[in-house]
């Protein structure tokens, strides 16, 4: 059914700032803006309802789990925990190998800080434990600080290539711990500040492209386990290309046994997950495939001894039991201090991001500070207990929302089956292949490879997105995770300050019928209003573009404001040196007529200067045609030619109208210049022939300029100088300036800049584009044209 369109009439009179003031004055800023005593004093304020405000918001659980309907709430929840549970089990262990780390202490990470989520957490629907890309980002920490060749066993005075794997081990993990606890702490104290915002600066094409990235990096890492081989570990940048290389050098001494178990696990999963996604409809929970694979392989490796038989490399020793905590090596904290920032940042991102999708789906509110220190605390606590930093899991969120899960009750029932698993169940997966665990990698970052489908998508849409995903991709490749993702971050301010200072600049024109006013360019109907131009960035005017918003100025209007002020000062200066000349005319006639009262005397001096006159102004010829058979003789200021010779000027009798001046260079404007004159002279001269040759006649029918400011949120000391320039040029050739649609706190800044004076009042500020477009005809009228017509003026060419 086709709405019908309503009609609206407002009458009213035209509003300037001025009388919208009158008519709705401001509140004051006491009212509206709270002073900082004030904010002091109501954050020592106590009271009881302050109080469990405050206790509800920094524990959350008590705020829902007293409302807690076993009934309703219960059976979902315990059938997603223990879906996702059987999921943390060999991704827990797969995603501690890249993080380089023994698989128990990625069932470790799977556990505590899930719990400590349940207290602090907001959203009811992530899974928070092991993640691909934070597992690399710690991967590539602990590779750095703790490399293989500072743990080759010292055999008497020499070193052997075998590596004390116990040491080596127990050294990453105080790393890993000490990151965690640091990159934890940081997230607690951003929020704390409510800086929850800063994932803001994360935009969604960077993070994709860096969880892109971040998969490659994964894969790389995981060729050793696939292939069998031990290729030597890089650090910094250029690292995930030197080991490539490196991988494919030793492709000829790939163990054979190793990657066949890893082709046959890769070709389950892939076969297994894609029957999965045929019969979501139909199952009421997804198969465990992961599960499955680790248990069908344990079970085999048992059977036929892969490690013994075909040394293939497994698991190994997990003990039983929960370790006891540990503080973490504080000295460790300088090292790791950058690449800690770097991980709170990229897993708070990750979290916040799919909180928010969960909890917009299901029409609930994710608090961003709290979630920030509720991620911190949960890094913090884990790291005493030796887990690595966690975050919220793709995969495992979305089975933990599909399978019905409804509050975080679901994450304490998965952690209960890993602590059973890591009680009970550890010794059972000694004989586990890596080789399966890093085919249960690569398997999961199928969906992230997925995500190369971005490019096509943001060609489409948007270019300067498609250049920052790349940029990012790039750089994360590169230069590794923690300087890819500063390097990311930077390009991509530099991308927000490159469109603030390359807008798109309009002229507007009305929409016959309304009160509407849009860029004649990109609409057919749309038509200027005569004589008046409205001009509009699409960016605030700030000290980046605040020159640029000046030049479209003048090329959208069309007037070249220099040279017509140059042009019109000129013009002013030639108009009173013609009445000095005059005057001195005056003078001098008047002395002549009382000398020829008396006795005619003949004065050279007296003869040039009517000569002079007679040329400038052609018109006191009279005196020249009674002696046209005389010669004058005149001696220059400098009569030393450029030639070092001595010359002279002199003046010919004859026709005025054939007239030549010796060694005179040029008549030109009323000027007259020798070769004898200063180079000042001479160039104000070629100044004033580029003028009238360039410019010639001028008319432009312009009486008024309307500045749309209404994109802008604010204004800086250099856009209201620029301002303030604008109208005191544009007056200078009879245009009024004016400005529309500007906010409350844009004329705030202006009233505190001390933008408003005798000549720009508030009166030029009106509340939207039409008032001023109405003030503008009432005042001006539409036919107001105003035009310069300069007299065109020869240059007198002169010889010897």
């Amino acid at each position: 059914m086709a709405s019908r369109a309503a009609n609206f009439r407002v009458e009213r009179r035209v509003l300037d700032e001025l009388r919208l003031e009158e008519l709705s004055p401001r509140k004051p800023s006491s009212d509206t803006r709270k002073s900082l005593v004030v904010h002091l004093k109501d954050s020592f304020r106590c009271s009881l309802s302050k109080l469990k405000h405050g206790l509800m918001s920094t524990l959350p659980v008590l705020y829902w789990f007293p409302k807690y309907s076993i009934w309703d709430y219960g059976m979902p929840d315990l059938i997603s925990g223990i879906s996702v549970g059987i999921m943390h089990l060999p991704q827990g262990m797969a995603y501690a190998l890249l993080a380089s780390l023994p698989p128990v202490f990625g069932l470790y990470t799977s556990l505590y800080p899930a719990l400590v989520y349940f207290f602090f957490g907001t959203s009811r629907h992530i899974s928070i434990g092991t993640f691909a890309v934070l597992s690399i980002m710690v991967g590539s920490v602990t590779e750095r600080l703790a490399p293989d060749v500072n743990f080759r066993i010292m055999n008497g005075t020499n070193i052997t290539s075998e590596i004390d794997l116990t040491s080596r081990d127990s050294y990453r993990v105080q790393v890993a711990a000490a990151t965690t606890v640091l990159g934890g702490l940081i997230q607690v104290v951003l929020g704390l500040v409510k800086f929850g915002f800063v994932g803001t600066y994360l935009s969604e094409p960077l993070v994709r492209a860096y969880t892109t990235a971040a998969a490659a990096h994964a894969v790389v890492a995981q060729l050793k386990y696939i292939f069998g081989v031990s290729p030597t570990r890089f650090s910094g940048p250029l690292s995930l290309v030197y080991t490539l290389m490196d991988v494919c050098v030793l492709l000829p001494q790939t163990h054979l046994p190793t990657l066949a178990v890893s082709l046959v696990s890769m070709v389950f999963l892939i076969a297994a997950k894609e029957l999965n996604s045929f019969l979501s409809q139909k199952l009421p929970v997804p198969i465990p495939v992961e599960l499955i694979t680790v248990v069908a392989a344990t079970f085999l490796s048992n059977c036929v001894h892969l490690s013994d038989n075909y040394s293939i490399p497994v698991v190994g020793e997990i003990p039983s039991g929960l370790s006891p905590p540990q503080v973490p090596d504080v000295s460790i904290f300088g090292e790791v201090a950058g690449d800690a920032f770097a991980i709170a940042l990229v897993a708070y991102a990750i979290s916040i991001s799919l909180g928010k999708t969960f909890a917009l789906k299901h029409g609930y509110k994710v608090d961003s500070n709290q979630e920030l220190v509720a991620l911190g605390l949960s890094n913090a606590a884990g790291g005493f207990f030796q887990c690595y930093s966690v975050c919220a899991s793709m995969s495992r969120s979305l089975i933990q929302e599909t399978t019905g899960g409804k509050t975080q009750m679901a994450g304490v029932a998965s952690a209960v089956i890993v602590l059973v698993t890591i009680l009970k169940l550890g010794p059972l997966f000694q004989e586990l292949p890596k080789a399966v665990l890093a085919a249960i990698v690569f398997v999961n970052l199928k969906g992230m490879f997925k995500q190369y489908a971005d490019i096509v998508t943001l060609w489409r849409s948007n270019k300067i997105d498609l250049v920052l995903w790349l940029v990012t991709w790039v750089a994360t490749l590169l230069f590794n995770l923690d300087l890819g993702l500063a390097a990311s971050i930077a390009f991509a301010l530099l991308t927000v300050i490159f469109r603030t200072q390359l807008p798109t600049y309009s002229v507007l024109g009305n929409v016959p019928g309304t009160e509407l006013y849009v860029d004649i360019e990109t609409h057919q109907r749309a038509k200027e209003v005569p004589g008046v131009t409205i001009f509009r960035s699409s960016a605030t005017v700030y000290f980046a573009n605040a020159d640029l918003y000046l030049e479209a100025l003048k090329e959208k209007s069309g007037l070249d404001i220099s040279k017509m002020i140059i042009y019109k000062r000129r013009q002013e200066a030639k108009q009173r040196r013609r009445q000095r000349r005059a005057e001195r005319r005056a003078k001098r006639q008047a002395k002549r007529e009382a000398e020829r009262s008396a006795a005619p005397v003949f004065s050279v001096e007296d003869e040039a200067e009517r000569w002079r006159d007679a040329c400038l102004d052609g018109d006191d010829t009279q005196g020249w045609a009674e002696r046209q058979n005389g010669t004058v003789f005149v001696v220059p200021p400098n009569s030393q030619a450029p030639d070092g010779r001595c010359r002279w000027e002199y003046l010919k009798g004859g026709d005025p109208e054939s007239h030549s001046l010796g060694w005179v260079s040029e008549l030109q404007d009323g000027d007259t210049t020798t070769l004898g004159s200063s180079s000042e002279d001479t160039l104000s001269r070629d100044l004033e022939r580029v003028s009238l040759g360039s410019l010639g006649k001028w008319t432009w029918d312009i009486h008024s300029i309307i500045l749309d400011l209404s994109t802008a949120n604010f204004i800086d000391t250099v856009a209201m100088k620029t301002i303030k320039n604008i109208f005191k040029d544009f007056s200078e050739i009879d245009v009024d300036i004016y400005m529309a649609g500007c906010q409350t706190s844009v004329v705030e800044q202006l009233e505190l800049g001390g933008f408003f004076s005798e000549t720009i009042t508030k009166e030029l500020l009106f509340v939207s584009v039409h008032d001023a477009v109405l003030h503008c005809l009432d005042h001006r009228g539409a036919a107001s044209i105003p035009r310069y017509e300069p007299s065109w003026n020869m240059d007198a060419d002169t010889k010897l």
